[in-house]
């Protein structure tokens, strides 16, 4: 079964690579914008936080290595734990 949905590269694009990483033929652009930004210290990856308070990720490439795809789509699972609303008690008044 192919898996091409996984996988995007763009070398046309102005900021490639945003990041280094070791094989640029490996480099994925597919989540150019990290899915993960919003679980702040709990995205798994490497960053940290200027003196203003705001996350710096130009050294984390986890969502930009070709084989993290899995890893991103379990990290989302967080995220959407998150920001689901709470339907306990909805529609027993």
């Amino acid at each position: 079964m192919s898996k091409h949905y996984r996988y995007f590269q763009n070398k046309e694009c102005e900021y490639y690579p945003c990041h280094h990483i070791e094989n640029e033929d490996k480099f994925n652009c597919l989540f150019c914008y990290c899915p993960l930004y919003a679980l702040g210290d709990k995205c798994g990856g490497c960053f940290k936080y200027t003196d203003k308070g705001i996350k710096d990720c130009r050294n984390c490439s986890i969502p930009h290595d070709q084989e993290n795809y899995e890893k991103i789509i379990e990290k989302l699972g967080e995220l959407i734990d998150m920001v689901k609303k709470d339907t306990d008690g909805i529609g027993s008044d």
